[in-house]
């Protein structure tokens, strides 16, 4: 299929720059895939919509302060000097295996070669508190960065990073950290980092921001059962898509991690015939990855584990575990687009999305969301 069949009309003004208000009270389109049906509701009818016995699956991984700013250190340049306006931006994307290594998006890329040093410091403060060296570079302003060992490398981030809030969401440079966003940006279940050894997000898997703890008490009153997985959204997010055609297309892997007790929640709803809802494209990516890998195994069943997954999604590939989906409104062309496409249609999911635009639903990460069932 052409990239291009998956393009739909958005007024700018629909994008959402702020969450609403109140958590959990945004608009939810519900579309049955099966009939192409579509009604408008709101999110917190979500645990009446649902049917006691589903399985709800979140993704639990944590968005990090992973937008910095540094400055280049040459042979004329003393570290402690002011530091300068013309700063580059960089965007920690992935952590990978090597000590202390990461990958990023860094901006202007051309000025950044590979050999040379980044000192990283809070700003207005000329002191470097993070130092890094780029090992690496890709075709698209991708760098790989060697960072110099500090003793609590999530808690430097959590006093200089920025949030790496989408491009299209757009702050002022002093609204860059503002409390609203540390805190909406964020799902409420996201699990704490503890250690440099553990991963976070460079985006938020944004379907979960609409959740509550209310809510989440409701759907358990209700008899639906909560399990969570961990995948870690990296560079794949950021990058456009560049093919024409959706054969052509390949992800970046991106890590994740099974815990036992989702395995056994899992494999027991399968075995009973009892629906399990997605929460996000990456909870479906990882899920239908998951299935997959043990898909020759002798029960079939999946067992506990971390791995990653470059898994695409796109019309005309079997579902294994996935019987719902809880997601937001994605951009055109997208692969999340792409992804429900694969799950609902694309006629019928282009048809939801422009019911969404002409009844003004706000759209992408800080909009209101979608049920397909």
């Amino acid at each position: 299929m052409l990239v291009s069949e998956f393009g739909y009309e958005l007024p700018e003004e629909l994008i959402a720059q702020r969450p609403p208000e109140v958590r959990g009270t945004s608009r939810m389109l519900v579309l049955d895939r099966a009939t192409g049906a579509f009604a408008d509701r709101s999110f917190g009818e979500l645990p009446e919509l649902l049917r006691a016995g589903d399985l709800l699956v979140l993704n639990d991984s944590r968005v990090i302060p992973a937008r910095l700013y540094a400055r280049r250190v040459g042979l004329t340049t003393q570290e402690k000097s002011p530091m300068p306006s013309g700063l580059v931006e960089v965007l920690l994307t992935e952590r990978l295996a090597g000590a202390g290594e990461w990958a990023a998006l860094v901006r202007p890329a051309k000025k950044v070669r590979v050999g040379e040093r980044l000192v990283f410091g809070a700003q207005g403060v000329a002191e470097a508190v993070l130092r890094a060296k780029v090992i690496g570079a890709g075709e698209f302003g991708e760098r790989t960065l060697r960072f110099e060992a500090v003793e609590d490398f999530y808690g430097v981030l959590e006093r200089i990073g920025h949030l790496p809030l989408p491009p299209y969401i757009h702050r002022a440079k002093d609204e860059e950290d503002s409390a609203e966003d540390r805190e909406r940006y964020q799902t409420v279940y996201s699990a704490r980092l503890k250690s440099a050894e553990e991963r976070g997000s460079a985006a938020a898997p944004t379907a979960g921001l609409h959740f509550t703890p209310e809510i989440l008490q409701r759907l358990r009153e209700r008899g639906v059962e909560i399990a969570t997985v961990t995948l870690h959204v990296g560079l794949g997010t950021f990058q456009p898509v560049r093919a024409e055609r959706t054969e052509e297309i390949r992800l970046h892997a991106e890590s994740y991690t099974i815990s036992a007790e989702t395995a056994e929640a899992v494999n027991r709803a399968r075995r009973e015939g009892r629906r399990i809802v997605a929460v996000g494209t990456t909870t479906t990516r990882t899920l239908e990855h998951v299935a997959r890998v043990f898909e020759g195994s002798s029960n079939g069943e999946i067992e506990a584990h971390s791995g990653s997954t470059a898994l695409f999604l796109s019309p005309g590939v079997d579902f294994k575990v996935v019987g719902g989906l809880v997601t937001n409104f994605h951009l055109p062309e997208s692969t999340l687009l792409m992804l429900v496409s694969a799950f609902a249609g694309r006629e019928k999911v282009l048809a939801a999305y422009a019911h969404a635009v002409r009844e003004r639903y706000r759209f992408f990460s800080y909009g209101d969301c979608m049920l397909v069932v």
